[in-house]
Order: C-alpha cells, then structure tokens, then sequence
C-alpha cells in the first residue's frame, strides 16, 4: 500500500506519501475549497507514486463523508467526490481523530489539537471517537473562541495559556483519560505541560493517516 495522506487545516493544507521524507505545505484559508485544493495537491504530488488516500478533515466525518463545512475555510465540501477526482480509494476521518490515531499508545487517549481552531478527539482501542469539543458552550463563546488562534492573537500568549489549561482540565474531568496529548500547531507556546499530558506533534497525523489502511479501525 502506498497511501498519501493530506491533512486540512485553516492556514495550510499540509500532504505527505508514504515513504517520503519530507512533507509538502499549501497555504489555504477562509476562502479554500476543494476545488482549489485538487489541482494544488495534484501538482505538489505529482513526482510521489500513491494508490489511495487518507484525507484529515476540519468539521464533522460520518461513514467516509464530510457531514459540515468548515468554519475556516470556503464552501463546496460536503458534497464533494474526492475519488472521483483522485481516482483511487479514500478515507475521509476528522483532522483531530487523525492525530489522535497516530498519537495513540494503547490507553483510553484524550487528544486536544490546539491550532487556528480546537480539534478534539478520543480513541481506545480500534476505535476512534470524533469530538466536536470546541464549539461546546465556554464562557461567552466556546472552547474554540478561547483557545483558537484568533484569541492567541487579540488577547495574548497569556491569557490564551489561561483558558488552554482551563479546557485541559474541563475535558479531562469529563472523560477520564489516562493519556492526554497536546498537538496542533500552537501547543508548543503552553509553557509548562500538565501532569498527565505530554505533546504530541503534527508528524503524527501523517502516521494516523497511514495507520487507517493497515487494520480495520471504527472511526
């Protein structure tokens, strides 16, 4: 099997093939769809040799089908068909539940991706549990409005930090993992990790990509 994974996210779009060394970053933003996004994934991709493809999604992933439109990107998603398009398999799992997979050690893991929104999933065993955790109710807003990358802009590294440690603490008391793992592009300005929690890094969700096709995962 020779899977390329391609990992959505609100700045970038980030894609790497198994076996390669290196990954591959496209800018996106509030306006990318995927009609933008194939050709540019095409083009990067195209001296890689892949059969099927992993794709991590920001929003709501139900049986192998985008079920939401991004908050931080463009239109067009949900009835999007991507191995139409890259003739070839694809699996489709939410972003967050991706790097929860590639996270994953063998405990009951909490996995909470701090970036330009919250991404925030579950897995135990060989199955993986989606959370829409950052639009829960926080405060005057959400989890997201808190600890995404707006705040971290408008309020600062500290006050961000404040609400970060505080969501840390809400979801693990909620769910009662025995791993947590802190990924996303800006958990590495969290200061001092909690106990019981360790980083993770975005490398990961390129492993949970490839993971996907090598046993039968419920996701």
């Amino acid at each position: 099997m020779q899977p390329l994974v391609i990992d959505i996210g609100g700045s970038n779009i980030k894609i790497l093939a198994k076996g390669q060394p290196e990954r591959i970053k496209i800018p996106s933003g509030s306006d990318f769809s995927p009609e933008t996004m194939i050709p540019l994934i095409k083009e990067a991709a195209s001296g890689w040799t892949y059969d099927r493809i992993t794709i991590g999604f920001p929003g709501v992933v139900k049986n192998n089908q985008i079920h939401s439109e991004p908050v931080n990107l463009g239109k067009g998603w949900e009835s999007y068909d991507f191995a139409k398009e890259f003739n070839c398999p694809v699996k489709i799992i939410n972003d967050a539940a991706m790097q929860a997979l590639g996270s994953y050690e063998g405990k009951k893991l909490l996995f909470l991706g701090f970036g330009t929104g919250l991404g925030t999933a579950m897995v135990i065993g060989k199955t993986i549990f989606p959370i829409e955790g950052g639009h829960l109710p926080y405060k005057k807003s959400t989890f997201e409005g808190y600890v995404g990358k707006e705040y971290l802009t408008s309020g600062g590294s500290k006050r961000w930090e404040k609400h970060v440690l505080k969501t840390i603490e809400t979801f693990a008391d909620a769910f009662q993992p025995d791993d947590i793992v802190l990924g996303g592009g800006n958990s590495k300005l969290i200061s001092e990790v909690p106990e019981g929690c360790r980083l993770g890094t975005n490398q990961n969700a390129f492993i949970g990509g490839f993971r996907l096709w090598e046993d039968d995962y419920i996701f």
